[in-house]
């Protein structure tokens, strides 16, 4: 059984930045693909990126150029760094992870329906 614990959420102005961290316990990060996800309430859980087993990374259009995915090996640990923040980037933000080479496939919906083991999430508030 992995747990997944996200941090580093809370309230920024517009253009900001902010960074998000998972940690993983129970199973080595590199065992599984690993994405983030975020949801405002009353619509779809939305996927903003993956990283694969074999570390290749995928940004959603929504987040292209703003986010860079990043991970720790040694301390089973995936990073979100969100630059340029606006105020539709409210959302709950979540990690999650998957018994699988790859978490992204073609689609920010298999992506989602592919995913094992998902955070509890972690509110980010973005003030204009």
């Amino acid at each position: 059984q992995v747990q997944l614990v996200e941090s580093g959420g809370g309230s920024v102005q517009a253009g900001g930045s902010l960074r998000l961290s998972c940690v993983a316990s129970g199973a080595t990060s590199t065992s599984y693909c690993m994405g983030w996800f975020r949801q405002v309430p009353g619509k779809e859980r939305e996927g903003i990126g993956s990283i694969e087993r074999d570390g290749r990374i995928t940004y959603a259009d929504s987040v292209k150029g703003r986010a860079t995915i990043s991970q720790d090996n040694a301390k089973n640990t995936l990073h979100l760094q969100m630059n340029s923040l606006k105020p539709e980037d409210t959302a709950k933000y979540y990690c999650a992870a998957a018994s699988r080479s790859n978490c992204y496939v073609g689609s920010w919906l298999a992506a989602y329906y592919a995913m094992d083991y998902w955070g509890k999430g972690i509110l980010v508030t973005i003030s204009s």
